[in-house]
Formats: structure tokens, sequence, C-alpha cells
């Protein structure tokens, strides 16, 4: 619910060790929402950086602090918690998430609340001409593709985090008590209208990605297990048809050697079946590992700790 007197605009932006990325942000954010002509709030969550970037936030707030709010996480605990921890305190009727690294510029920002003004409650987005390596593109259009057929998910383009929510979306994504979550696939889950619109993709303005490989593949896999179980239903019917073709396989091997080269050397050979056993025991170990992710989900559930922890607020008092 919104409170009163709060801004129309709420603006939150995880932050992970991006020193060098900070001060063009800055340069180009905060002129592009003064030109919005809409009061707003800019909610910058600290995700446990250990570089400079805490020091430039706070240099920040100092400077903007009637539209800044800083939060500080005590520790890293991933960029979609960091926006829930902003989301738990923005205040706005229409909140936009933003990366820091200017990939999307945040002049676009103005395009998706023009379709929030349109009537719809989610906005998402997809990147125009990606600036990315050709393996992070190819990469991300295979996860997509496969998150298609696995999810009722339909977001054209999960990674980019340029996204705009109406209050009621944020409101109902903040009762979710979800350990591991995708806040751009809960927002889809819980819009009533959503849409998407094309964004530019720019390079960054400096540093490096954050996302190393193991974290997009941890990131995926929260992804696909978080909001479906296609993956166990695809595993136990594969295990049904190897099993059976398996089978069939190795004694049409068998009568085709009985016929080609006699009984005793037919059965001589059988044991060339190794190679369909390691097959078959890879298959069977990767089941595991996958059942395991959404075993694993269950346990993290069960102990209920705390998603995330701040150590301080930075914020103009009232």
């Amino acid at each position: 619910m919104t409170q009163a007197g709060a801004p129309e605009l709420s603006v939150v932006i995880p932050i992970y060790n991006e020193e060098a990325s900070l001060p063009a942000l800055f340069a180009r954010l905060y002129p592009a929402l003064d030109a919005l002509g809409r009061s707003y709030e800019l909610i910058m969550v600290d995700d446990g950086s250990r570089d400079r970037s805490p020091a430039l936030l706070r240099e920040q707030f100092n400077r903007r602090p009637d539209v800044t709010r800083i939060v500080y996480l005590v520790t890293n605990f991933g960029q979609h918690m960091a926006i829930l921890a902003g989301f738990e305190r923005a205040r706005g009727e229409v909140l936009v998430t933003l990366d820091a690294d200017l990939q999307n510029p945040p002049e676009e920002i103005a395009r998706l609340l023009a379709k929030i003004d349109e009537g719809y409650d989610y906005v998402g987005s997809y990147r125009s001409e990606r600036r990315d390596s050709a393996f992070r593109r190819i990469a991300s259009r295979a996860i997509n593709r496969l998150r298609e057929r696995l999810t009722d998910i339909r977001m054209a383009d999960h990674g980019c985090m340029l996204r705009a929510y109406r209050r009621n979306v944020v409101d109902t994504i903040n009762q979710s008590q979800e350990l591991n979550t995708f806040v751009p696939a809960l927002a889809y889950l819980y819009a009533h209208h959503p849409t998407e619109i094309e964004v530019r993709h720019e390079e960054r303005a400096a540093g490096a990605s954050q996302y190393s490989l193991s974290r997009l593949i941890q990131l995926n896999f929260d992804l696909i297990t978080g909001f479906s179980v296609g993956p166990l239903r695809f595993f136990s019917i594969l295990g049904m048809l190897v099993a059976v073709g398996s089978v069939v396989l190795y004694f049409g091997v068998l009568i085709y050697r009985f016929f080609a080269f006699g009984l005793g050397n037919a059965l001589q050979n059988a044991w060339d079946r190794d190679v369909l056993e390691f097959f078959l025991i890879g298959m069977a170990l990767f089941g595991l590992g996958l059942i395991g992710e959404y075993i694993v989900r269950i346990n993290e559930q069960v102990k209920g700790r705390p998603r995330y922890l701040v150590a301080a607020v930075l914020e103009k008092r009232a």
C-alpha cells in the first residue's frame, strides 16, 4: 500500500563492487529522473561490496539526500535479494529496477513509465543489439528457450533487469517467503496485465560483469527449479524411454550377432554393452543431481533463515 506523501516513483538499484561505474551512473541517472517531471526516490542497495562502492554511495547521499536512500546489506546475498530489500523499503506507486552498469540506459525509464500509464501493471524489457560477448548471447538465448519450454513464464529476455512494476505486484512479491527466487518471474506470475518492450543496450560504463559462469548457472537453476517441476517429469519419462530402449537395443544386437556370427560369438561379445551402461549411469547421476536441487530448496526453505540482513540505512529523516 502506498504511504501518504509517498513519491510517485521508486527506482531500486542493486550495487555490488561497482566502484568504477557509479560516477557515470550518478551523472546520467539523476538528470534522467529529474526530467520525468514526477516525484521520485532512488533506493540503492549495496549488496556487501568490497570496493569503494559503499563510500561513494554515502557521498552521493550527502549530495542528494532529498531523493536518495541507501541500504547497506551485511554481506553479499545476491542481486535478487538486494532488489527485494529495496522493494520492502520503497514507497512509490510505481517501482523500476535498474542495473548499475549502465548497459540499460536510465533514459529508457521514461518509456517503461509510458507503458505503465497505459494500464499495464508489469512492464518487462528485452535488449536490442546486445553488447555482450558471443558466449553470453548464445547461452542467454538457449536458457530463454529452455525456460519457455519448462515453465509458464513468458519473458523474451529474463536477463534484462530494466523493468517497471505497479505497487500491487510489488506488494504481492513482498509477501512471498521464498528463499531462492527470481524477481521478474515472480512479477510475471502475479501481474494481471503484463507486457514487454524493447530497450537499448550499451557497453558497460566501466568495470566487468559481476556474474561469473558459475553464478549464471546457479541463477538459471534457481529460475527453472523454482518455477517448474518439468525437469523432474522430463527425467522420469526419459528414464523410462532409455530403460526400454536399452533393453530393445541390447537384444537387437544379440540377435544380429547370432545370425551373423553364431551363438557362441554373440555371447562372447555381449559385454560391449558397457558403453551403454556408462551412458545410463551418467543419466542417472544427472537426474539425481537435479532431484538434489529441489531437495536443497526445500531444506533451505524449512530452515527459515532470513533472506538478507540490513546493516544500515541512510535516508533523510522526516
